[in-house]
């Protein structure tokens, strides 16, 4: 762990939040009209563009009667970093979280509902400072709801991590990522009260784990309700009617 302390006296961080704050979220549905899906995420100054095609008739001849093909591809813009990043897709880091989203993804949507088809899944980061991966599936899983893919329930991830005096930090920036303690990433179905996927960049110890992982998992509760008054006021503005309006009750 560093040793630059990440909250002030006052008990607020570096960029004025309290330990348990998201940073503020901005998000819009139907954003372009080519895909059948699409939308666009802003976490603080994470920003990323998620757009779906689909459902279509799956490319490859093997798929399983009862099988849907999940398939995504997640890159950064090369102008997303303060380092230009020179192989933007197709690098390391990258397809691990293509991997990661497609495994949450596949856990959130009714796959029975679409045999032998394929969701093609596609997400750019525009700009990065942290919690990449749980910004890009929270933008894809509104893009998902874009394109009137029938999920089970919404999949929402958030980060958490510690500050040098063992407090839990919810949401946290790119400075907090590199500057603090280790970082956990929870992709959860908030409903059911479900783990899609978690991932640690160190380990914890065995007795702040617990309360790390609640952190991460109320974030993904308060990141849902603002998911949910977009997805509401988007409906709304497509003047959709009957049980539309109730589609993320």
């Amino acid at each position: 762990m560093s040793n630059l302390e990440l909250l002030s006296d006052q008990g607020l961080r570096l960029d004025g939040r309290r330990p348990n704050e998201l940073r503020h979220i901005k998000c819009k549905l139907g954003v372009f009209e080519q895909p059948d899906g699409s939308a666009y995420l802003e976490q603080g100054n994470t920003k990323v563009l998620a757009a779906v095609y689909g459902p279509h008739q799956a490319q490859s001849k093997r798929v399983d009667f009862n099988e849907v093909v999940i398939n995504c591809q997640y890159s950064m813009a090369t102008f997303s970093t303060a380092e230009r990043k020179k192989r933007p897709r197709g690098d390391r880091k990258s397809q691990e979280i293509t991997l990661y989203l497609r495994q949450s993804l596949k856990a959130a949507i009714r796959t029975e509902l679409y045999p032998r088809s394929q969701i093609d899944v596609y997400v750019e980061v525009l700009q990065a400072d942290g919690a990449n991966y749980a910004v890009a599936l929270n933008a894809a899983t509104l893009a998902l709801v874009d394109a009137g893919i029938c999920l089970k329930e919404y999949v929402v991830a958030c980060t958490a991590s510690l500050s040098k005096n063992n407090v839990p930090l919810m949401d946290v920036s790119h400075f907090e990522e590199v500057s603090g303690g280790p970082t956990l990433t929870v992709a959860s179905l908030p409903l059911s009260n479900k783990i899609a996927f978690m991932e640690m960049s160190q380990r914890f110890h065995l007795e702040h784990l617990p309360k790390v992982l609640e952190h991460a998992l109320n974030g993904c509760r308060k990141i849902k309700a603002v998911m949910e008054k977009t997805v509401r006021k988007h409906l709304m503005q497509m003047g959709s009617v009957g049980d539309w309006s109730n589609i993320a009750k």
